[in-house]
């Protein structure tokens, strides 16, 4: 592949460290805005009921301010391209039970990365295909 070829991605990224939510919550959340407009999915989740969708929020509006500062891109523009979590740390607590036993309590923690790119128009060629 040439250099003329390949067009170089507008890409921005946000990651949010140490949310506390398992990545089994986090994930219907992600997948319910990549592709999306950054509007219409930062208004889906501001009506969500799920209590980590406003750490996803906050993520993507940083997301959003990082294209529209660092990168003078157009923010009616962008779109979610990506949206996924992975693991960190879990937090290991014990709970007291009957007859001096004691049960194990997880607190998982996740890694929260968006990332956005701006919509461009396909061009389309008419003619011969060489």
């Amino acid at each position: 592949m040439t250099n003329k070829n390949k067009k170089q991605e507008k890409l921005v990224k946000s990651i949010n460290k140490s949310v506390r939510s398992s990545t089994r919550k986090l994930k219907p959340i992600l997948k319910s805005i990549v592709g999306k407009k950054v509007d219409v999915a930062v208004r889906n989740l501001s009506f969500s009921d799920k209590r980590v969708s406003n750490d996803v929020k906050k993520t993507l509006s940083s997301a959003i301010a990082n294209a529209e500062n660092n990168f003078q891109y157009d923010i009616d523009k962008l779109i979610v391209k990506e949206a996924y979590c992975g693991k960190q740390v879990v937090m290991k607590r014990f709970r007291p039970r009957a007859k001096g036993r004691a049960a194990p309590i997880k607190k998982p923690y996740s890694n929260l990365t968006i990332i956005l790119t701006e919509k461009q128009k396909i061009e389309v060629k008419h003619g011969s295909k060489s």
